[in-house]
């Protein structure tokens, strides 16, 4: 299998144990070779209640590695301020699959100091 395909697999046996409600949403990410997005998703009722992207964040770093794990990070202050703004604070953490390092690494530190709890 190609590393997608394990990503896939990952996600789909951690998705199994993790459930998002609108009490205590779930922080999905997802990372794309240049951005980085996350959602807090309610699964009871399929919607997305905050989002925040790298798209949507400048960042002012010189070497692309630690651009992209800034942007990240602000990512990840930026989700939080929007939950915070709608009275959320507990979430489940969903890595998508992903290792728990780097960019996703950084973006849980930025929620986590944004006032997020998980």
């Amino acid at each position: 299998m190609n590393k997608h395909a394990q990503r896939v697999v990952r996600h789909k046996r951690v998705r199994i144990k993790i459930f998002g409600t609108d009490k205590k949403p779930r922080l999905n990410v997802f990372r794309s070779n240049q951005h980085i997005y996350a959602q807090l998703i309610d699964d009871n009722s399929a919607k997305t209640l905050v989002s925040a992207s790298s798209k949507d964040i400048k960042s002012s770093a010189k070497d692309e590695k630690s651009k992209k794990i800034n942007a990240s990070y602000l990512v990840g202050l930026e989700l939080a301020k929007k939950a915070m703004s709608l009275k959320m604070k507990n979430i489940i953490f969903d890595r998508g699959g992903y290792k728990f390092h780097g960019r996703v690494k950084a973006l849980a530190q930025g929620a986590k100091e944004g006032g997020l709890i998980f």
